[in-house]
């Protein structure tokens, strides 16, 4: 590909919006037009986003710029429709939400933009297709792709959900909860079987298997103590034996480039600082479980986002995301 994308990015200060700074500035085919923040307009990105020093001299911008090819909002949830509302953006602009305001297909249209849902692994065909994209939510994609093939099969009754997520997962804003002191050698239930994220679960589940009922999935998430990456593991009731489901997983994800299924134990440390996911399958009797992982500001957020791009503008899928693991 010979064009060269011109990206903006709205609420470039937080976490998501830093590593997707760090994203663009290394992909092949997108140059960084501006990126836009209220606090910090006229500061040099590199002074928010310290590891981005003698990377760029880009600085903040607090004007946004709206005839680019591609928007990345960057905002806190519900502020993207808000801002969408109050900027009239031509359709020529591709909008890529890393907030939760359109990810329900209930909540999807804005105007004259409907969201599609950016789940790769599940909506490929439809993203090519698409002017704007809803990017799921961190533990949403981690779970999802637990329980996609099953749910193709139309294997999934209910299931079981405990994950834990690291501090970067609550934004860069300090709370009681992500201050140091606090999560130093501790962990918490949070939102337990309530998480604002069920919804899109349970939605892409309905559409992987519109036959049969949506599977209840009863999900308890934890607050880790450890900065960045998302464990989950899901328990459900199956009969099928261990080899047949990893058949099953292997020959549903053949074509994905950014999941691995693997027959050995998994690690969060296979998986940050990448775009993956990995998942592992474990059975005794007919007890299944399904570990997944993934980086929660990369898979779950900036990293799914550029992928997400690269499929709209027809680039290459993995483009600017051949990215190694921190594994020690």
């Amino acid at each position: 590909m010979n064009k060269i994308i011109k990206a903006g990015i709205i609420g470039g200060a937080g976490y998501t919006g830093g590593e997707l700074i760090r994203i663009l500035l290394n992909h092949p085919h997108v140059q960084i037009s501006f990126v836009h923040s209220r606090s910090n307009e006229g500061n040099l990105v590199s002074s928010v986003h310290q590891d981005l020093m003698g990377e760029t001299q880009i600085r903040f911008s607090g004007t946004i710029e709206f005839e680019k090819d591609v928007l990345f909002l960057c905002l806190g949830h519900g502020e993207s429709r808000k801002f969408l509302q109050e900027n009239s953006l031509p359709l020529s602009v591709k909008i890529i939400d890393l907030a939760n305001d359109f990810r329900l297909e209930a909540d999807a249209r804005t105007g004259d933009r409907n969201f599609i849902y950016g789940l790769p692994e599940l909506n490929k065909v439809k993203i090519k297709d698409s002017l704007s994209i809803a990017n799921p939510g961190c533990f949403a994609t981690t779970i999802q792709l637990g329980l996609l093939p099953l749910a193709k099969a139309g294997l999934l009754k209910e299931v079981f959900t405990t994950g834990i997520t690291g501090s970067t997962g609550a934004g860069q804003s300090l709370s009681a909860t992500s201050h140091f002191s606090w999560r130093t050698n501790n962990i918490q239930a949070y939102k337990t079987l309530t998480h604002q994220h069920l919804g899109e679960i349970k939605q892409s589940l309905k559409q992987a298997d519109p036959e049969n009922g949506v599977p209840k999935v009863n999900f308890v998430p934890w607050r880790g103590d450890f900065a960045r990456g998302i464990f989950i593991s899901s328990q459900m009731t199956c009969s099928q034996s261990l080899n047949d489901l990893y058949d099953l997983f292997e020959d549903f994800y053949e074509e994905q480039l950014f999941v691995d299924i693997c027959r050995e134990p998994i690690f969060l440390k296979q998986v940050v600082n990448t775009n993956k996911c990995v998942i592992q399958l474990e059975k005794t009797d007919d007890t299944l479980v399904v570990h997944s992982a993934i980086d929660n500001l990369l898979k779950g957020a900036s990293g799914q986002a550029v992928q997400n791009m690269n499929l709209m503008f027809g680039m290459d899928e993995d483009a600017g995301l051949k990215l190694k693991a921190s594994a020690f």
